[in-house]
């Protein structure tokens, strides 16, 4: 009897092991902070604690970022206990400029290693590529799960929104950059890739054979809008800009894109009996994209 129980508690925990284990990953482009903004009051000092909280109560394990400057990097690190971040800046290839940095839990993950590469035919310093209007930059890792050992790569990236030729460029050169990667390690490529799901760039990727939209892939999906917003609460679109791919050893379950508002104080004058004293205000001029992504035994 107690081999039996024994031996059923070994195949338990074999079983437990080898099936599927999921996490959740995010792309986010957060806005650069500027005084224009702070102006018409969608400054970063009232966005980013509403963007804490979206990621905290969303339960983002890893997730890229775009346009984040330097300190607001560290404002979000400061305020997301048990994460950090990697990437540099595009300008310097240290601090300066926007970053497309990647977030995750430290609790969940081990970092194995980490660089970074301009969309560019000079990849390994800061420089604009093809027709671009700006230095735009790819940050990448290869992260362990800790509870699975499960490794994985994670890039991120921005692509021009001026230069055609640039975003076409850089889809490739992301293509291959992964290709030159161990083929057996999965792959997740998240970003604001400036195109939407009707475009050649996002064509390349998502036909790729290498990586599949997350969107075309999920079960279930939370797709209400597309993911620019402009800052406006009403605004409405199809059109996706910001993406979620991944390799075929992943299995996504779930994707969203988190159209969440907050309500800040109205600061033009109103008739003293106005009941609309608050007004629906957006964390970022883009929605947040977060897919639940599956790997291991089905």
């Amino acid at each position: 009897m107690k081999a039996n129980w024994f031996l059923f508690l070994f195949c338990f925990c074999i079983g437990h092991r080898l099936s599927a284990q999921s996490f959740n990953a995010g792309t986010y482009n957060i806005r650069y902070a500027n005084h224009g903004d702070s102006a018409k009051n969608n400054g970063w000092g009232q966005r980013y604690p509403v963007i804490v909280s979206m990621i905290r109560f969303h339960a983002m394990d890893i997730f890229g970022t775009q346009e984040g400057l330097y300190q607001q990097l560290e404002d979000l690190r400061n305020n997301l206990p048990g994460y950090t971040y990697i990437g540099v800046g595009r300008d310097d290839g240290r601090h300066a400029g926007e970053h497309s940095a990647i977030f995750y839990r430290t609790d969940k993950f081990d970092l194995l290693e980490s660089g970074d590469f301009w969309l560019s035919t000079q990849t390994d310093h800061p420089n604009k590529g093809w027709d671009a209007a700006l230095p735009r930059i790819c940050s990448w890792g290869k992260f362990r799960e800790k509870g699975t050992r499960f490794v994985f790569y994670m890039f991120n990236l921005h692509m021009d929104h001026v230069g055609v030729k640039a975003r076409a460029e850089s889809a490739k050169l992301i293509l291959q950059k992964i290709s030159g990667f161990p083929k057996n390690i999965p792959v997740i490529l998240t970003g604001d890739f400036n195109v939407d799901q009707h475009n050649e760039s996002y064509a390349l990727i998502n036909h790729s054979g290498i990586l599949k939209d997350v969107y075309d892939l999920a079960p279930v999906k939370l797709a209400t809008n597309g993911t620019f917003n402009s800052f406006d609460p009403d605004a409405g679109t199809e059109s996706r800009i910001d993406h979620i791919f991944v390799s075929k050893a992943f299995t996504a379950k779930r994707y969203g894109i988190l159209t969440d508002t907050y309500r800040a104080r109205r600061t033009d004058s109103l008739p003293a009996n106005t009941r609309n004293v608050f007004i629906a205000r957006m964390p970022s001029d883009h929605f947040p994209v977060m897919a639940e992504l599956a790997h291991g035994k089905k």
